[in-house]
């Protein structure tokens, strides 16, 4: 919120008001203005009674189409007195004058605060309209996209990065692995950083209470956190939509089985710099390398989720598809084959790597 303008209308002012004798008004329409706004002025400061023609003068100005020529944003500090809002609307295009603003605002509206923000005005908007959403507080709503599988490392680099946001994001040490939802964020001007985080944290964990509580039964996973480092490995496996849950149910069948996942994201992430997957594609060596992330060498879940996995995954994590898949791989479409057998997964296999080596011919 901001400051009303002040009780004297030159006090504050960044601008003397202008000599209305002087040649630099050399615009007529300019000068016809000044002369209107200052009679104005002066009766409503003598707390005389303005004139019916006055009266009606002025609400054609406030109700009127304003001089913008077109949309612009313009960006209301914190503190700002009335005076000085009129002399912003006025720079911008949106008053002819910021006098003029001022007027209308002490003769229509004077009792509600015009508040700080950044707000939208469309081209011709009446210094009726300004002033309602000045009053309103409607400000521009900003919005930041966060994309489902990026690790914790990665969601604070693109906040940090976002423009209209204050403050810096929080040391990745302290944000556990999986902590954050990805989902689309609104936002205004100036909001902290470190709030924009806070709220990814609260959305994680009201998306991953609502769908533990409706969990299929008989899941292999004792708690909310297994179920998180489950779906983070489903959204790293597939980008397919309609994959999530079949995906999901071959590592529950694994499992239940005491199969090793043998997922190569997993191993891929214990592979990475701290906190951050693989920049390279996976060799058959890797997979012999110990760490706690390879699920090849290591039966059931890693230590923690390797990745910030979206709404969807965590979903299809807590209800897999029924099905005794146990395998898939890559089908070259971007999908994937899948197979109850190791004899039919062979097949698919060896089908891959065709089409892999017609790629690279």
């Amino acid at each position: 919120m901001v400051d009303q303008f002040p009780t004297s209308p030159n006090s504050g002012d960044r601008r003397e008001p202008p000599d209305l004798r002087s040649p630099v008004l050399l615009v007529s329409g300019r000068r016809r203005l000044g002369k209107l706004v200052m009679a104005l002025a002066i009766i409503l400061i003598a707390g005389a009674t303005v004139s019916a023609g006055s009266a009606v003068t002025l609400y054609r100005a406030y109700s009127g189409p304003g001089p913008l020529v077109t949309d612009v944003s313009v960006v209301v500090p914190p503190g700002a007195t009335g005076r000085a809002i009129g002399v912003i609307l006025e720079d911008s295009g949106v008053a002819a004058d910021y006098r003029l603003f001022l007027l209308a605002v002490r003769f229509f509206v004077p009792k509600l605060p015009l508040r700080a923000g950044e707000y939208a005005f469309s081209k011709g908007v009446s210094l009726r309209e300004v002033i309602a959403v000045l009053q309103s507080g409607q400000t521009v709503v900003r919005r930041v996209t966060v994309p489902e599988g990026l690790n914790t490392r990665e969601i604070l680099r693109l906040v940090a990065s976002v423009d209209g946001l204050s403050g810096s994001v929080p040391n990745a040490a302290v944000v556990p692995e999986g902590a954050l939802l990805p989902e689309t964020y609104h936002f205004s001007l100036g909001d902290p950083r470190e709030g924009l985080i806070s709220r990814m944290a609260v959305a994680r964990d009201a998306a991953l209470a609502r769908l533990w509580a409706h969990r299929k039964v008989n899941l292999p996973l004792k708690t909310p956190y297994e179920a998180l480092i489950l779906a983070s490995i489903v959204e790293r496996e597939t980008a397919v939509a309609e994959e999530r849950a079949r995906v999901a149910a071959v590592f529950i069948n694994r499992l239940n089985l005491g199969m090793p996942l043998q997922s190569d994201s997993t191993v891929a992430y214990g592979l990475g710099p701290a906190g951050t997957q693989l920049d390279r594609p996976l060799i058959r060596r890797d997979l012999e390398v110990d760490h706690p992330y390879n699920t090849y060498l290591h039966r059931g879940l890693p230590p923690g989720p390797i990745a910030s996995p979206g709404v969807a995954s965590i979903a299809a994590a807590l209800d897999p598809t029924e099905t005794d898949e146990l395998y898939f791989v890559a089908d070259g479409t971007g999908g994937h084959a899948f197979a109850r057998t190791l004899a039919e997964h062979n097949r698919n296999v060896a089908r891959w790597r065709r089409i892999q080596r017609q790629q690279r011919a």
